[in-house]
């Protein structure tokens, strides 16, 4: 027979689950393994029929990780323009560092949101209260659910683009 699970444990289990589901790899690859040898001169190449290059999506992926990390912290958040904050303004990237630079950020930005829902005094059910009704656990399951999206268009991307290199 099992155990009953206190409050505390269901607490740890929950935030345990969100942060396999933001980091590892489960039912997909992760963002670190589908970005991993990104040949540098593919990089801001569109497939043909794609509508983005590894760059536009990696770019978008670190937007919308530090727009979705500013509103669940930020009580005076503003919200970015849709779409077209949401977008880098070319395919290709600025220049030669600008790539690592997307990389380091993102990273930055999705250990500090990991913390935030690692940390037992963040009430992951309370709503956020500049916000219409969100709470970080819903902020943790879209960025859950929008980095898988895109981290398969970067996978089928990075194919596509080795296969006719």
């Amino acid at each position: 027979m099992s155990k009953k699970m206190t409050q505390a444990d269901r607490d740890a289990s929950l935030r345990e689950h969100l942060l396999k589901l933001l980091t590892a790899e489960q039912a997909h690859l992760s963002f670190e393994t589908a970005i991993k040898n990104f040949p540098a001169d593919l990089r801001g190449k569109r497939p043909k029929g794609a509508d983005h290059s590894a760059w536009e999506l990696l770019e978008h992926l670190r937007i919308a990780m530090n727009d979705i990390l500013d509103f669940s912290i930020n009580p005076k958040y503003k919200a970015l323009d849709w779409p077209s904050g949401y977008w880098p303004a070319t395919a290709t990237p600025p220049d030669e560092k600008a790539w690592d630079k997307s990389l380091r950020a993102f990273r930055k930005e999705m250990k500090a949101f990991c913390a935030l829902v690692s940390d037992p005094e963040t009430d992951l059910f309370a709503r956020i209260p500049h916000g219409d009704g969100q709470t970080i656990l819903r902020e943790a399951m879209l960025i859950a659910d929008h980095n898988a999206y895109h981290v398969g268009q970067l996978v089928l991307v990075k194919k596509i683009l080795l296969a006719s290199s």
